[in-house]
């Protein structure tokens, strides 16, 4: 890791793109959110707790978390196939795996949350963007949370340690290839999801856990804002 180096964009090493968030997007929902991450966009909306259907996959003892992510198919230069997919269904579960533990749904026997989250523009990221609008949106909803999950991803190129990567950088080809590691994370630090794509080493990855910190440290603050600015400005009650 070094600090003097550039990458394509012109940011730091540890540099995120400028990003934007705004909560209660979709009207209808019962909590929404925007996340945009450079040239990255996802919407996320929520619905619920309401009862599960079908019955039989009701829980007596807890609620439910459904995630349904998608990519629209012109969030992409080359227009994609509309509808799910291999890849939508994994990251489907991964970003249920990534929510799952903050929310109290012990508080819905028998009712499910529902998050529908659409990527309309996509320059990598796009996991952890869904991500971190489904938390938002959850928070707007008003689901009881332990805490807020933020998500970054961390690559390498060749041997630097990079945040948050554009698709120019996924796709860098030099040296050992990309290294591809989307973290999610509470603010006090506890890891609910991370991948590793590629190569790296312990001691490297360490690195690259406390440079996810020290950005989702970042997102924390702008998604708290966008939380703060809609109550300050009325929006952030349901009609």
């Amino acid at each position: 890791m070094t600090a003097k180096f550039k990458r394509s964009d012109g940011r730091e090493f540890d540099e995120l793109r400028p990003i934007e968030a705004k909560v209660g997007v979709v009207p209808n929902a019962d909590g929404s959110a925007m996340y945009k991450s450079g040239d990255t966009i996802a919407i996320a909306a929520v619905y619920g707790p309401r009862k599960m259907h079908p019955q039989h996959q009701q829980n007596p003892s807890k609620g439910q978390l459904r995630c349904d992510y998608n990519m629209i198919s012109f969030s992409v230069s080359e227009r994609i196939r509309p509808g799910k997919n291999r890849r939508s269904t994994e990251i489907s579960e991964i970003t249920k795996w990534a929510l799952e533990p903050v929310l109290l749904l012990g508080m819905y026997p028998n009712q499910v949350v529902d998050i529908f989250i659409d990527i309309i523009q996509a320059d990598a990221g796009t996991r952890c963007a869904g991500i971190n609008a489904a938390s938002l949106a959850l928070a707007h909803a008003g689901i009881p949370m332990k805490e807020m999950v933020s998500s970054i991803a961390v690559g390498k190129l060749d041997k630097t340690l990079v945040t948050d990567l554009t698709k120019e950088e996924e796709d860098y080809e030099g040296g050992e290839g990309p290294t591809d590691i989307p973290i999610s994370m509470t603010h006090d630090g506890k890891i609910t999801h991370m991948q590793l794509d590629g190569k790296i080493g312990v001691e490297q990855l360490k690195d690259a856990v406390d440079l996810a910190k020290e950005a989702c440290e970042k997102i924390y603050e702008i998604q708290k804002k966008a939380l703060k600015d809609a109550i300050d400005m009325g929006n952030g009650e349901k009609k």
